[in-house]
């Protein structure tokens, strides 16, 4: 039997490290991540199985805010329509298998650096000291069943896990059980030590090069959209000549 190997990518960590505020993490981004995973020297000579990828499918529905009074429209923030197309255009990709959770409205809390400001025991709370609570759902359970059948059913001899989150420790542990071989993706961030012991290899990727694959994509996007402004607005100056002959 040939080796093979298969890429879990936890896309909330993977975003969070490979894009910014301004400069979010795209297809592309993604693309570039597994090229550099596949060509590092442990995997280099080994057959690629496929590429999964995990998130959540954002949040549309709409809260009333408290306080100020009106309502929060989830599903008409920018975030809403980026996530949707990342997760078309990454379904897309070669080898690529996106698996979606979602996210779910738990009410409101009070902003951190609100409750660090305060003094005493009394805590006066404005409309802007509060931010929706949300949490994220069935997108770990995904990617530990996906450990589990990979493993189990010896579809694969090594996981690529791409993480920060060590509650996948136990999963790690499972799978080196069953006899598959656990490679851990470093992108600079701080790694427990119990992820390092249940790992078999760390695979380190320079995060750098593909946050400017970000600000890149971001860049191109907004040329192309100021382009296509001017020569939309040139065609209706074209059509008003037009009519006052």
């Amino acid at each position: 039997m040939n080796t093979c190997y298969a890429v879990l990518i936890d896309g909330g960590f993977a975003k969070r490290k490979l894009g910014t505020a301004p400069n979010p993490a795209t297809a592309e981004t993604f693309d570039e991540l597994v090229k550099r995973i596949a060509g590092s020297p442990e995997l280099e000579a080994i057959r690629l199985h496929r590429v999964y990828y995990y998130d959540s499918m954002p949040l549309e529905a709409s809260a009333e805010k408290p306080l100020e009074g009106g309502s929060l429209e989830f599903g008409k923030q920018e975030i809403v329509g980026r996530s949707k197309k990342l997760f078309s255009l990454l379904s897309r990709l070669p080898m690529f298998a996106v698996r979606l959770g979602e996210l779910s409205f738990n009410g409101w809390t009070v902003n951190n650096r609100r409750l660090d400001r305060a003094q005493g025991k009394q805590l006066t709370i404005s409309a802007e000291d509060l931010k929706p609570a949300i949490t994220q759902k069935g997108v770990d359970m995904r990617i530990g069943m996906d450990i589990a059948a990979l493993s189990l059913k010896k579809q694969v001899q090594i996981i690529v896990l791409v993480t920060g989150d060590s509650d996948f420790v136990p999963c790690m542990k499972f799978a080196r059980r069953e006899g598959t071989q656990l490679y851990l993706v470093h992108l600079g961030h701080r790694v427990k030590d119990s992820m390092y012991e249940h790992s078999d290899r760390v695979i380190e990727i320079d995060p750098r090069p593909l946050q400017e694959i970000s600000k890149v994509v971001r860049q191109t996007a907004e040329q192309q959209a100021r382009a296509e402004a001017q020569a939309e607005a040139e065609a209706e100056e074209v059509l008003a000549n037009l009519e006052k002959e």
